[in-house]
């Protein structure tokens, strides 16, 4: 191949390469800014094809998606004077594409580098002004609702990123308060069984007694009837006896008297000395 050939070859590359860089693509999850030498001039590139000029423009394309930045595990302390290790995380998005690459170059760790002490610092100011209660369930949506405005003010206005949503994902206790909180929880359902054993104590006491008062009622109302019945017994006997022996009274005086020497001479050893004309004696002189 000759001087010309080599030439030839060595425009034509020249010129494709001219074409190929005057043409870029901007995809539909990605801003971009066109440069001049290092100038903004078009600051917000929409998507799809468009033309610039080879070595004069430069195009910068950036993530258009929402991005999400983790926030270093920071100690907080709250308006109890009580210790807190938060966890959160930031929602962004870049929202002013020229200011956002004004102000951090278009590089992600740079953007993060300046948004989370925002974070870190907002989420200082709303702990310190709650109690542990308030962050952990009773205010958080409430400080999050809040932060997340804050920030957004200020990252729009410097960085020109809008953040979608700030969030704590984990909220601890450092490990001495941890201990001393089970402490005091230890403590608390002590306390609350010796309650409970107290009240049932009392309750056992209480029935007991109670039972103990019903069975004396229903023994002594026992016993009463028993004894009615015992004396109602007692003189319906005695009124069938009178009126069997009334029949032949000299027959019943004869048994009420065997009745009586049977319980008088109950054991061979009972002796009793009476005169002969005793009227106890009456039956046994009887021939």
């Amino acid at each position: 191949m000759g001087n010309r050939g080599t030439m030839a070859l060595s425009i034509t590359l020249f010129l494709l390469f001219l074409v190929n860089s005057a043409f870029y693509t901007i995809q539909a999850t990605e801003r971009g800014v066109l440069l001049r030498f290092g100038e903004v001039v078009e600051s917000d590139l929409k998507p799809g094809l468009h033309f610039k000029i080879p070595l004069v423009h430069e195009v910068r394309r950036f993530d258009g998606r929402t991005q999400v930045s983790d926030a270093e595990r920071t100690e907080f302390l709250t308006k109890e004077s009580k210790f807190l290790i938060i966890d959160a995380y930031v929602m962004w998005r870049v929202d002013d594409v020229k200011r956002y690459f004004t102000a951090t170059g278009g590089a992600t760790q740079e953007a993060e580098a300046r948004l989370l002490p925002l974070v870190r610092d907002g989420l200082k100011n709303r702990v310190s002004e709650r109690t542990v209660h308030e962050v952990v369930a009773g205010q958080r949506e409430q400080l999050m609702q809040d932060l997340t405005k804050a920030v957004n003010a200020v990252a729009s206005q410097e960085f020109g990123i809008r953040v979608v949503d700030v969030r704590v994902k984990r909220v601890d206790f450092p490990a001495s308060t941890v201990e001393s909180i089970y402490n005091r929880m230890r403590t608390e359902r002590e306390r609350e069984a010796r309650e409970h054993r107290s009240q049932g104590t009392e309750m056992s006491d209480r029935i007991k007694s109670e039972a103990d008062r019903q069975q004396r009622v229903i023994l002594a109302e026992a016993y009463r009837q028993s004894e009615i019945l015992r004396g109602q017994g007692d003189a319906e006997a005695a009124a069938i006896a009178r009126k069997a022996f009334g029949q032949d009274a000299e027959f019943y005086r004869f048994y009420r008297s065997l009745q009586a020497y049977r319980q008088t001479f109950n054991k061979p050893s009972d002796v009793m000395v009476l005169k002969g004309d005793n009227e106890f004696l009456r039956y046994m002189k009887q021939k």
